[in-house]
């Protein structure tokens, strides 16, 4: 059953069109991978998607979802640049347990240390502030923040790229694990197929705000019907 049926869909930035008729659908409990080059139109899909930003035209169907802002989550990046430097773990983790109004006050301290012990982090780290933990421990934060709401869907923005490859590998596994665990849907923004590949069940290829090729990741990944799809192979490989 699809969760997100993505149709049509285009947004342009005055006479730039970062996404350009692309369809869709992301399946429920599926780990779908959205890769391309930077600039291929990759992460304004995904804000499309969130409703973030505005659609110029086409549409988002969302079957299942009754509340986009806290059932579709968002893990960036750069766990840096997305942590609020002047306040604590527990505060960022505990933060959209306040928004949607989901728990009295003081139950959030609890949720807060099992959603660190989810992300396998002490519950101690609550009191500490960003730039005291490392870049992957401000990552797992990152991604107890963006389940603090109990959401259905995630999308993964590059969740790995800023850190060393020994913790992009820790991170990777948590992830999958968390998917498993909970029965979460997958969108996961890369530029690395190693990545798609370990984790994901389908391929998607964008390049140049286009869906160029779409399917199985065995399929894709061992014989890509695209020839921008087996340059990104390549240049994979060759890293």
């Amino acid at each position: 059953m699809d969760l997100i049926k993505v149709v049509n869909l285009v947004k342009k930035f005055d006479q730039v069109v970062a996404v350009d008729g692309v369809s869709l659908d992301i399946e429920a409990g599926e780990s779908l991978g959205l890769v391309g080059e930077s600039g291929s139109g990759k992460t304004t899909l995904a804000r499309l998607i969130l409703k973030l930003i505005e659609p110029t035209g086409g549409e988002i169907v969302y079957n299942n979802v009754t509340a986009i802002r806290r059932e579709c989550q968002i893990v960036f990046q750069d766990p840096q640049t997305s942590l609020n430097p002047r306040i604590r773990i527990g505060e960022a983790v505990g933060e959209p347990l306040l928004i949607h109004k989901l728990l009295p006050k003081k139950a959030i301290p609890g949720k807060v240390a099992e959603l660190l012990e989810l992300v396998k982090l002490p519950k101690d780290q609550a009191r500490r502030y960003p730039h005291e933990l490392s870049g992957g421990e401000r990552q797992r934060v990152g991604i107890a923040r963006a389940l603090a709401s109990s959401p259905k869907f995630l999308i993964l923005d590059e969740p790995v790229s800023s850190l060393d490859v020994a913790i992009q590998v820790e991170i990777l596994q948590l992830l999958k694990e968390i998917r498993h665990k909970l029965g979460l849907t997958y969108l996961l923004i890369a530029h690395d197929l190693t990545v798609i590949g370990f984790m994901c069940d389908r391929v998607a290829v964008m390049q140049n705000g286009k869906l160029v090729e779409l399917g199985d990741k065995t399929a894709i990944l061992t014989k890509p019907k695209n020839h921008y799809t087996q340059k990104l192979l390549e240049s994979t490989l060759c890293l």
